[in-house]
């Protein structure tokens, strides 16, 4: 009986050079309710419903990010297996972080989230050294990175 040869996989999807509509929409949107609840924190004061809202969002969002990785280290081509699951690994860090900065006081909670987001985004540079991933991708994490965490530190500031 002849046997077929096996289907090779097919090529990688292309990478939009430009940072596609929907994820941009999805990406900036992401960011109003940091906004909105630090704002209305500093309209309200001494109001803990602001700050604990604004908290459990940067926990949500940073666990999000930190699934990510574990996408990423799913799905990339070329990975060496120490990489992949140094990505494996790391993608649980974030959830990890944000729990903890829900039990604890806000300004330290909000420590918590922020120290999280810059640590992701430093991952993600270094996944940028190994990886091919689209040109959009780092300049628009920097940017909602930045935006979340000048949010969380305004949040924590008012608490």
């Amino acid at each position: 009986m002849q046997s077929t040869p096996a289907t090779p996989p097919s090529a990688a999807p292309s990478l939009p050079p430009h940072l596609p509509t929907p994820v941009a929409w999805l990406g900036y949107g992401g960011l109003l309710p940091f906004v909105a609840l630090a704002m209305v924190g500093w309209w309200a004061p001494g109001n803990p419903l602001w700050t604990t809202a604004l908290l459990g969002y940067g926990a949500v969002i940073l666990s999000f990010i930190g699934a990510l990785h574990w996408g990423l280290a799913m799905a990339l081509p070329g990975l060496d297996e120490a990489e992949r699951t140094r990505l494996f690994i790391w993608s649980v860090v974030p959830g990890l972080l944000a729990w903890p900065a829900l039990l604890v006081p806000s300004q330290m909670g909000a420590t918590l989230l922020i120290a999280g987001f810059a640590a992701h985004l430093w991952q993600d540079h270094r996944l940028a050294r190994k990886a091919t991933l689209p040109t959009w991708y780092l300049p628009l994490r920097r940017r909602l990175t930045v935006t979340a965490c000048v949010c969380l530190a305004l949040g924590a500031a008012v608490a």
